[in-house]
């Protein structure tokens, strides 16, 4: 017998009388929303403004997210995921099925008044409105209202208690809406040192600090990138995010790759462990916070990318512009690129068994569909989606594209939409074209119009019954995705309790002690370090060359200090000329060399390509290849991309002269050169000014201190190559691994992959056993 009762503590005694046997649950008010406790069974939380109340059945509780009186199969938590899903699927119109299938833009808590992320409340910007932080913004309330969206991308968030309350306030909109089906929100990386890129949006502060997903794999460690998962996802879980759209597991095997740290380093090996240990710390819930299956309510879905491996881009060039639409494949070598999935995020130690969601990179995978020869987008091509990664590796979770792919654009050099090979079609086209290849999802896509004028071609070339049917299938997967992590049955947060979890003192130590471990040692000429603490320090200034980023967003030119000065003053007597100094510390990046497009160029008749350098000074493309192996564009007349012979010097080509000026001041007193690493370099433009190199992928000034000081022993190994030159920068193959001369230094050490030093000498342990 099932009764529709209304959510107090009073109402307990009515279903004792009705039902003829006791409650198996309480309930208790949190603010601004409830939770039910059902003995032995789920936790349910749900919110009084929704509208939603609960059933019984056995004298459990359940909610009636579709208020229609009745147990459906996909409000019963004690049925299989799959079951529910299904059964829900089947109830979706078409309608909420195509918002299901929308990932929005990138939305900012609060929302800013313009640029990146803007948003408004009832028409005016957040402080002329009086809106709270945590409120929705009008576009928030439209998408999730009018277009059914459930997938949210967060970026920056104002606090975690803010976070929180935004989530309260969305899951409890939503929950009134429809079928009740709650919201999955999601983020990029957001646990880095510093906020710099879309990809760390967020960072700092607030949120344990680690360093990127490339000095995660310095470690070489798949416990520590295991333990950041789990970390991670407790801090995700506590803002309210279900979704990481990470790992990205990606081979680094072209160095120049702008994208370059965010992967785990060009080893198939290594980056296939670090995978497997990062998905399993995300997914994995346990004890109380389990539900089923490994999944719960700690659990976060990963959203690995990108499909097939968008690491070969030719020249190093990336696929978010047109000049970089192609990856290219020299040394035919598909497969390393595939491993980090198919060994790594496909293979799980823990029950989860398989990473939930795949992203598809922009790019055109040049000449690898097998079937029917066709070079578009990875996200459009059927062979890529369905035959290799459904078909043959058996992949059947959810595919979602990257961001802005069925946009439209009009050049190849701006950031616009990245419809990559399918420019000439509609954008309800390239929708349903990625509908047909296999797809899921839409990346950054916040209105239903053009997905349900594609059902409406696919109703036209195939019938109703195919089209519905295929829409059910992409519903389910989704759905699985939302079910698992719990969020049908207490998608709500404890606002306090979100502050004391996110950032707290026990995640921060585990970071920094991260942190310590990513840090490699190239060089330490006579046992120069550790340094002793309160010598007298020189750190010359950094000149930031300033520039445009992907977003628009300028940067002007400026000087200024190479750390944090208070930090450095508890380790050393700062002093500020090189004579005054015991020994010099210059605080440098890898070279910033280009995008490998230059609008110059093409205004002085060229074509607009040049190249990307690995080298601060100038640097003439004298090995490069006469054509490209890939080209082709509307908005281009001409398909070979060369850029031979051409010249370019690094926009902060100071770092180099900053470290050979500083050791010419210094004499014969140590010089000390930390290099925060974003890709590979060439260290004989400065190695031998040098007498001790650190390298890093993202840490804290203090950790950088407690290196130099012997406060912590340097441990970490090279997940690359560093090059002897830009010849053999040239001459590798996009595609290829460890295919590179290696630069080696006055020492006679060869920086090549998993090399690294610590105080002994040079490091030769089980990791570099295991993985060299």
């Amino acid at each position: 017998m099932k009764k529709q009762i209304s959510g107090v503590l009073i109402a307990i005694v009515a279903i004792t009388l009705l039902n003829g046997c006791g409650p198996k649950w309480t309930e208790e008010e949190k603010g601004d929303f409830h939770l039910v406790y059902n003995e032995g069974g789920a936790t349910l939380g749900y919110s009084p403004k929704s509208g939603v109340t609960l059933l019984t059945d056995g004298g459990y509780a359940f909610k009636d997210l579709n208020r229609n009186g009745e147990l459906d199969v996909y409000e019963d938590w004690r049925k299989p995921v799959d079951e529910r899903a299904k059964d829900l699927a089947s109830k979706m119109s078409v309608e909420q099925i195509a918002g299901l299938m929308l990932y929005s833009g990138h939305q900012s808590i609060p929302a800013g008044s313009g640029g990146f992320g803007a948003g408004t409340y009832n028409g005016k910007s957040l402080l002329e409105s009086g809106a709270k932080s945590s409120d929705l913004t009008d576009q928030q309330i439209k998408f999730l209202t009018e277009d059914n969206l459930r997938h949210v991308l967060i970026t920056t968030v104002e606090s975690p208690g803010v976070a929180a309350q935004w989530n309260n306030n969305m899951q409890a909109l939503v929950e009134g809406l429809g079928l009740g089906i709650p919201g999955n929100t999601s983020t990029d990386p957001r646990h880095g040192t510093r906020a710099e890129t879309e990809y760390n949006a967020g960072a700092g502060g607030d949120i344990s600090m680690w360093p990127t997903t490339l000095g995660l794999a310095a470690t070489f460690d798949p416990a520590v990138m295991k333990k950041f998962g789990e970390i991670a996802s407790i801090e995700y879980r506590a803002l309210g995010i279900a979704t990481a759209l990470s790992p990205q597991i990606d081979l680094s095997t072209e160095p120049r790759w702008s994208r370059f740290s965010g992967t785990m380093g060009e080893d198939p090996g290594l980056a296939a462990d670090l995978t497997r240990a990062y998905v399993d710390g995300f997914q994995t819930s346990s004890a109380d916070k389990e539900i089923t299956g490994g999944w719960g309510f700690e659990s976060v879905n990963a959203m690995v990318k990108h499909w097939p491996g968008g690491g070969p881009e030719e020249g190093g060039r990336d696929g978010h512009f047109g000049y970089g639409a192609y990856a290219v494949y020299p040394g035919n070598n598909l497969s390393d690129q595939l491993k980090p999935f198919t060994e790594g995020a496909f293979k799980l130690d823990g029950p989860t068994g398989k990473a939930a969601a795949v992203m598809p990179y922009y790019t055109i995978s040049y000449n690898i569909d097998q079937k029917n020869g066709e070079n578009v987008g990875n996200a459009y091509n059927k062979y890529i989606i369905t035959d290799l990664l459904r078909g043959e590796y058996g992949y059947d979770g959810v595919v979602c594209t990257d961001w802005m792919i069925t946009a439209d654009t009009r050049s190849v050099h701006e950031f616009m939409g990245k419809c990559w090979g399918v420019e000439n079609l509609s954008v309800a086209e390239r929708h349903y074209k990625v509908i047909e290849a296999g797809g899921d999802q839409f990346g950054g896509n916040n209105e239903k119009g053009p997905v349900l004028e594609a059902y409406e071609m696919g109703v036209k070339e195939h019938g109703e019954e195919y089209m519905r049917n295929r829409f059910e299938q992409s519903a389910v997967r989704l759905l699985k995705n939302i079910f698992r992590p719990g969020l049908f049955e207490n998608p709500y947060l404890a606002v306090a309790e979100s502050e004391e979890i996110v950032g707290n003192p026990e995640f921060m130590k585990a970071g920094y002690e991260a942190q310590l471990k990513s840090v490699v040692m190239l060089k330490n000429k006579d046992g120069v370090l550790p340094v002793e603490k309160k010598v007298k320090v020189y750190i010359p200034q950094k000149y930031n060359p300033g520039g445009t980023n992907w977003f628009g967003m300028v940067t002007k030119p400026s000087w200024s200090d190479a750390a944090n000065m208070d930090i450095v003053v508890n380790y050393f007597e700062v002093v500020d000329a090189p004579e005054k100094a015991d020994v010099a510390i210059c605080l440098i990046s890898s070279p910033q060399g280009g995008t490998g497009y230059s609008l110059d160029d093409k205004e002085k008749g060229g074509n607009g390509y040049v190249p990307i350098s690995l080298q601060y000074g100038p640097y003439t493309a004298a090995y490069a290849r006469e054509e490209s192996i890939a080209g082709g564009s509307p908005f281009e007349d001409f398909t070979n991309r060369r850029y031979k012979g051409k010249s370019i010097e690094a926009a902060n080509v100071y770092d180099m002269k900053m470290v050979n000026e500083t050791k010419a001041k210094m004499g014969n007193k140590p010089v000390i050169v930390v290099v925060n690493v974003a890709n590979p370099f060439i260290p004989a433009e400065f190695e031998k000014s040098a007498d001790a190199i650190l390298v890093h992928c993202g840490v804290q000034d203090q950790a950088i201190m407690d290196l130099v000081t012997g406060n912590a022993e340097p441990s970490g190994l090279l997940p690359f190559q560093l090059p002897a030159n830009m010849k053999t920068v040239e001459e590798q193959f996009e595609d290829v691994p460890r295919d590179m001369d290696c630069y080696t230094d006055e020492m006679g050490h060869v920086y090549d992959f998993a090399y690294g030093m610590n105080w002994s000498g040079v490091i030769d342990d089980e990791r570099v056993n295991t993985y060299k």
